[in-house]
């Protein structure tokens, strides 16, 4: 039986998967904000419950919205302060004493959508999400690549490309990061940026679905800036695939449910990349809120 945990801000879900990956058991908890010793404790709880329950001593996988440190495995996490820069992997196996996998939510979304069965012949799924913030997996043969410090698949922390920034023209922002740096595509390709940067070029603040659905009725300074936006969005994937050269590409979050990416992307995209490559099939995630805690279950496969 495999256990995954979606540890996030406000609650932590819990779900256990059965060897032909079905899902057979779910719960929900709030999340301890400031106590650690709760957090350990209520993490134990759920998998010493369902091991009586299932009658087996399932695997434990963690999703967090976090990265640990590969030198000593601490966690580095600003949603869940009980466990910031405490060893947390290493704290729940001394309590459970079982070995415990952790990876970070959106290599957990990324892994999820790779063992879907339409998807488990790909050697490489890339999963990127398109929400509050823009970040990504990489699952190369049903396995996540994090890399020597933990942060292959951190794409939204890579620096905005030449043309993608020549393409917003003369007046372009410099948006800061969270993670101390200027320019990160984080930015610019997220839902927040998609507001930023209608806030940046016309001086009004407006939601994503306010601009998409004036898109959609034909406003002419909403087309031209979802257009501004999909040109932009092509060119910087367009670099991300030269280095990754995935198979399949999924999408999540809020953005993802734009249907006009899926229909420009094919178009857009082939002058961004070399002449030899043909553009990833590019699909909607599948799992939606629960691939978070299919993929921190399926981090033991």
């Amino acid at each position: 039986m495999y256990y995954g945990f979606d540890v996030g801000g406000t609650k932590i879900e819990f779900g256990a998967f059965d060897r032909d990956l079905n899902r057979v058991a779910s719960e929900r908890v709030p999340t301890p904000g400031d106590n650690y010793s709760l957090l350990i404790e209520t993490l134990a709880n759920l998998v010493e419950k369902y091991d009586q329950e299932l009658g087996c001593e399932g695997t434990v996988g963690l999703g967090i919205p976090g990265i640990e440190k590969a030198e000593d495995g601490s966690v580095l996490t600003v949603n869940v302060p009980a466990a910031k820069g405490r060893t947390l992997r290493a704290d729940l196996e001394a309590k459970i004493g079982r070995s415990v996998a952790l990876n970070n939510d959106a290599n957990c979304f990324a892994l999820s959508e790779a063992w879907d069965k339409s998807l488990q012949g790909e050697k490489i799924v890339l999963g990127l999400i398109l929400g509050t913030g823009f970040g990504g997996g990489i699952v190369v043969n049903g396995k996540v690549l994090s890399g020597k410090n933990n942060v292959a698949g951190e794409l939204g922390h890579m620096r905005m490309p030449i043309d993608a920034w020549l393409h917003l023209g003369d007046n372009a922002p410099i948006f800061d990061c969270g993670c101390e740096k200027k320019g990160c595509i984080d930015n610019y390709l997220s839902g927040r940026g998609f507001e930023m940067l209608y806030s940046h070029f016309y001086g009004e603040d407006k939601k994503a679905i306010d601009i998409i659905s004036d898109f959609k009725a034909g406003v002419e300074r909403d087309a031209e800036f979802v257009d501004k936006y999909i040109e932009m969005l092509a060119m910087v994937f367009g670099g991300l695939f030269t280095g990754i050269d995935p198979d399949v590409v999924v999408l999540g979050g809020g953005l993802s449910n734009f249907e006009y990416i899926y229909e420009e992307m094919p178009k857009r995209l082939p002058k961004y990349l070399l002449s030899i490559a043909n553009p990833p099939k590019i699909i909607k995630a599948k799992y939606g809120d629960s691939g978070g805690v299919r993929g921190a279950a399926f981090l033991n496969i």
